[in-house]
């Protein structure tokens, strides 16, 4: 008998799942992962479930209609329906379940815990209404696509009849959900936080005393697109010294031109271009953050995390899968003064870096902005708290 399963949609997703886990002492737990392999869960569960298959959007075909088509040729249907019956399957095994993500995994998780004769919980890290505020209609309209991820759409509202408890993103999620008679919702915490280690690696030796500017490419497909614009601007930029998250090997690293790469180790590795130079760390997100004044990001979930540290964010649209023009707007809204959106050009990259730089008011509204929409962190333990009660008194009550 496994005590709880967790389902979870998405990179950040998972890595939220992940380290729930880590809060859950005692408990037998398996995951069920709807995007991708899972891969943050092993060693976290008993068992992972579940197709685990790698779509080519990474988790986002309705970021563009191209994204869908790819998908769906890549078995996307298939794959959901797979999903749906190994949830079922799972259940006759489970004391509970957890859901971190949108409608479709609330979904899997009803089917999961037999439509709540189970207790289920659902952690919904993806919906703030800092997306909606300020916007008419025919804007909201012209991005229809965008509605599930945007605001609670009537289906999530009417499964979470089967939810014991709704974790949401912000205080003004949770007044919008209250609105729509979501009163099972609340928030206590930003999970973005939450999942920030503690500086993974000591990176002095490497540091030459200039104020850090972290570059975040994302760990997507994204990242071809933005990293050789972000090494661009770093040249522009001999004030600072930047160092790059880098989430994948440096077998097939993209550069700028006339950049050179040094490897150094598995976690490290150094790009030259003249007298410019850039650290590439595997590894070291949470370092690098820790260490950075700014940041340089086309990333999804870290620019959240970098913004909710206080660290201001200048962003650009890729050609995608994920950090396209309406993800990059969307975010904008999300954050407000935390990111400046510009243009994918390394000068104008640099220009807004540098505007921060000397103007300090701008730095501290922006750093504020951060720290004030993603709020003081502390859920998951709550989280994990309130799981274990939940799932103590029903070992109970069937014991009596």
């Amino acid at each position: 008998m496994t005590d709880l399963l967790i389902v979870s949609n998405g990179n950040a997703e998972d890595l939220i799942g992940a380290t729930l886990c880590k809060h859950l002492d005692g408990l037998s737990l398996a995951a069920l992962p709807l995007v991708g392999a899972g891969r943050r869960y092993e060693g976290r569960v008993g068992e992972i479930l579940g197709p685990r298959c790698e779509m080519p959007s990474g988790g986002f075909p309705f970021n563009s209609l191209e994204n869908l088509i790819a998908d769906l040729r890549a078995g996307l249907v298939s794959e959901a329906l797979g999903q749906m019956r190994a949830a079922q399957v799972a259940r006759r095994q489970l004391r509970g379940v957890a859901v971190v993500g949108d409608a479709f995994a609330l979904l899997v998780g009803c089917l999961a815990s037999d439509w709540g004769r189970l207790p289920l919980f659902h952690l919904q890290p993806l919906i703030s209404h800092h997306y909606w505020a300020g916007r008419s209609l025919w804007d909201r309209l012209k991005q229809i696509n965008q509605f599930p991820v945007e605001d609670y759409i009537f289906c999530e509202r009417w499964m979470h009849r089967f939810v014991q408890a709704v974790y949401v993103r912000d205080r003004l999620s949770q007044e919008r959900a209250h609105q729509l008679g979501m009163h099972k919702a609340r928030f206590v915490g930003s999970m973005a936080l939450d999942t920030l280690t503690a500086p993974e690696r000591d990176l002095s030796e490497l540091l030459d005393g200039r104020p850090v500017l972290a570059l975040l490419p994302g760990s997507r497909d994204d990242r071809r697109f933005s990293l050789p614009i972000m090494l661009q601007s770093a040249s522009l930029l001999p004030q600072m010294q930047a160092l790059v998250a880098w989430a994948a090997d440096f077998s097939d690293l993209p550069l700028a031109e006339g950049w050179q790469l040094e490897v150094v180790d598995e976690q490290t590795a150094l790009a030259r271009h003249g007298p410019h130079k850039v650290w590439l760390l595997r590894g070291a997100f949470s370092a690098i953050l820790h260490l950075s004044q700014l940041a340089v990001g086309t990333a999804g979930f870290a620019n959240e995390q970098a913004a909710a540290m206080g660290i201001p964010l200048v962003a650009f649209a890729t050609t995608g899968p994920q950090y396209i023009r309406p993800f990059a707007l969307r975010q904008s809204r999300l954050l407000g003064k935390a990111l400046c959106l510009v243009e994918a050009d390394a000068g104008i990259i640099a220009q807004a870096v540098g505007r921060y730089m000397l103007d300090p008011l701008a730095r501290e509204e922006a750093r504020q902005e951060g720290l004030e929409r993603s709020g003081p962190g502390g859920a998951l333990p709550v989280i994990a708290e309130e799981i274990g009660a939940t799932l103590a008194r029903q070992l109970q009550g069937s014991s009596t």
